[in-house]
């Protein structure tokens, strides 16, 4: 962050300062939520969540090396800028700092892809200059301000991740930190039940193209041809439109793509200023689509075709649980991409399987697709069976109802017997896996982030993989 004095960050926060010695101490490093992550010279966020009040951790933060507490109460002994909501604070101090930067900000949104997207169009800015972005999937009215709160005067570019859990929610977010150039990926079912309909998530996705700067200061709108209503949102936004994917009328553009035995993309890179071979070293179709997504805007900020496949071919996954491909001493691979799930990246990740898995047995461990709502039964149903008709080899649905209609849709859609089943939690599905794997088999773990299937591939790579992800401050 930039170097703030206590006087200045209550000035901005409109704060109360209590128990502040010396108001011109200076704030010269991060701000964090988490206590355990506080360095010295940073500012400490005190959130009073249902489970644990950050206000409990504020002398911790201190003796760390906070300079202040920003807390939504006084905590004795402890400097502090009180305010009335901890939230709104931390975006306003995030407005402010973002206004006094000349960065290039740049913001995307979607139903699914957001954090893959990121990760490798951070890595290509990065080539560009100075970037900063988000770790994990920091997307949210807390998570949006503290990757923003990261930039200072070297930062050239700044990388944003916007998720929504209604209309209105991107259009705030975007107030805090206005982006100069939008990317919407796709609208899909993902939360369907929260929203109501793809029409409402895409009038939410919208949001972002409608704020952004007109053509001529600037704004660009970077949509995907592809998916018709993402590329009906450039007649929502006054900025420059480029539009990506396999579309004939994609300005960057993917042709002749196909997937390796291990299921890596390649295509070749089409833009109007040449075209260079990419292979990427993600795993899945799907991200063929992420990867044209991260190349419009860097080819727009001023890279080269050649650099974008080459920085494209080198990159790798920055955050945890997606399509994580390890490969265990006896053989049997891995792929972690429990850390969420809907029905479209639930299909990617199935054919991903189905490609990665040719001449092998594959496993299609699922558990619950959540916020569905009235579409859940269908939804589920539709899944099961997929995983028959990609030929997958057995199908575990961990969990309960949702993962019942799993299993259902499996056994209805073939003559499944003994090829699929259910069961009750990650423990007996890690049982299961145990007795039965076979080395050269493939297994794919998938489910929404709060059915915690994880687990399940942690304990199946016990400690050949090594850490625990980051947490995560998350949005849709």
């Amino acid at each position: 962050m930039i170097a703030l004095s206590l006087a200045e960050i209550a000035g901005i926060v409109s704060g109360r300062p209590h128990d502040i010695p010396d108001p011109e101490a200076r704030v010269t490093g991060s701000v964090e939520i988490d206590s355990r992550k506080v360095r010295p010279g940073g500012l400490f966020a005190a959130f009073a969540g249902e489970q644990v009040d950050g206000h409990d951790f504020a002398r911790t933060a201190v003796d760390a090396g906070a300079v202040a507490v920003l807390a939504s109460r006084p905590v004795p002994g402890v400097p502090a800028i009180v305010v009335e909501d901890v939230t709104e604070a931390l975006g306003a101090l995030a407005r402010a700092v973002v206004s006094r930067l000349g960065t290039t900000v740049v913001a995307l949104t979607g139903s699914a892809g957001k954090t893959s997207t990121k990760d490798l169009l951070a890595q290509l800015l990065e080539r560009l200059g100075p970037t900063v972005w988000p770790p994990g999937s920091f997307n949210n009215e807390i998570g949006l301000p503290l990757t923003a709160l990261r930039a200072d005067e070297n930062t050239r570019h700044l990388v944003l991740e916007m998720g929504a859990r209604g209309k209105g929610h991107i259009r705030h977010l975007t107030g805090l930190t206005p982006p100069r150039v939008g990317v919407v990926l796709n609208v899909g079912t993902a939360h369907i039940g929260e929203f109501g309909g793809r029409e409402q998530i895409a009038e939410a996705k919208g949001e972002l193209a409608e704020a952004l700067p007109a053509a001529e200061e600037g704004g660009l709108a970077v949509l995907n041809a592809d998916d018709p209503l993402v590329e009906a949102m450039r007649e929502r936004t006054k900025a420059r439109t480029v539009l990506f994917g396999e579309s004939a009328a994609a300005d960057i553009r993917a042709e002749d793509v196909r997937l390796s035995d291990r299921g890596n993309p390649s295509f070749t890179l089409r833009t109007p200023t040449g075209c260079s071979g990419v292979t990427l070293r993600l795993y899945g179709e799907h991200h063929v689509s992420n990867a044209l997504a991260a190349a419009a805007v860097a080819h727009e900020l001023g890279m080269s075709v050649e650099e974008i496949a080459t920085a494209l071919s080198e990159a790798g996954q920055l955050s945890r649980w997606r399509m994580e491909v390890t490969e265990r001493s006896d053989g049997v691979t891995v792929v972690n991409d429990a850390y969420n799930a809907n029905p479209d990246s639930m299909r990617a990740a199935l054919r991903a399987l189905a490609s990665m898995g040719r001449g092998r047995r594959t496993w299609a461990v699922l558990g619950e697709m959540a916020e569905l709502g009235e579409e859940s039964l269908a939804e589920h149903d539709a899944v099961g069976r997929l995983v028959v008709r990609l030929n997958v080899s057995k199908l575990v649905a961990v969990g309960g109802r949702e993962a019942a209609w799993l299993d259902m849709g499996a056994k209805n859609e073939g003559s499944w017997g003994e090829e699929s089943v259910h069961v009750s939690d990650a423990r007996a599905a890690v049982d299961l896996l145990r007795s039965e794997l076979c080395p050269g088999d493939v297994v794919l773990v998938k489910a929404s982030r709060s059915v915690g299937l994880e687990r399940i591939a942690g304990e199946l790579l016990d400690n050949e993989s090594g850490a625990a992800g980051e947490g995560e401050v998350t949005g849709r």
